[in-house]
């Protein structure tokens, strides 16, 4: 009974951190950032203000705050990877159940992605929380493989981890293929020491859709 109470729990407040994050994303889009408050989010979101600020700390943490920003898990599941797994492998694993969540939300991380294009004040909030990300990323990587957080491997990895799912979701609303493809991707090219393409053709790009057609 325990169980079920506190699992019923945690789907309430999913539920409504998601609902106050469609509102927030919804509002801005409509309205733009600046006449967008707290209270409009939590009138919208069927909530208090008070309860709006039990899950974030602002209006802008809640339109740029979700999966890779805060902790989603991945960091467990890259530490109990089985010994021997290379870390890159144990990464992407980890990050599948992430990837797939925002693959069933793509409707509101595209709506996310437009808000963030037409207020660019917003990308300054969204660095900072991703740079908080990257530091536990080089923390995890660190304890994973036994080195030193000064040691320049974690460091490196969660940069290049970073902007190689960066790089994914900036293609994603115009790729026409899913992210974990994209992510898989971007992925490749580091695991070959970004080593020169050879006559690639990227399968989104409208001029080598029209060459193929000729």
């Amino acid at each position: 009974m325990d169980e079920a109470k506190t699992g019923r729990r945690d789907r309430k407040k999913q539920q409504t951190r998601q609902a106050l994050i469609e509102a927030a994303l919804r509002l801005v889009d409509e309205r733009g950032l600046e006449h967008v408050t707290v209270e409009d989010i939590a009138d919208a979101a069927d909530v208090s203000p008070r309860t709006f600020f039990n899950y974030f700390a602002s209006k802008d943490e809640a339109i740029t705050g979700d999966l890779f920003v805060e902790d989603d898990g991945t960091g467990e599941r890259l530490l109990s990877a089985a010994p021997g797994v290379p870390v890159v492998e144990a990464f992407l694993n980890a990050m599948a159940p992430g990837l797939t969540a925002m693959q069933d939300d793509r409707d509101v991380w595209f709506l996310r992605m437009r808000v963030m294009e037409a207020n660019p004040s917003l990308v300054m909030s969204l660095i900072a929380r991703s740079s908080a990300a990257e530091n536990q990323l080089v923390r995890v990587v660190a304890k994973r493989l036994g080195l030193p957080q000064a040691h320049p491997y974690p460091a490196v990895f969660a940069a290049a981890a970073g902007g190689a799912v960066r790089t994914a979701m900036m293609r994603w609303p115009s790729a026409r293929r899913p992210l974990t493809d994209l992510v898989d991707e971007a992925f490749s090219y580091l695991a070959t020491g970004l080593a020169d393409p050879q006559n690639e053709q990227d399968p989104a790009d409208p001029i080598n859709e029209r060459r193929n057609e000729l």
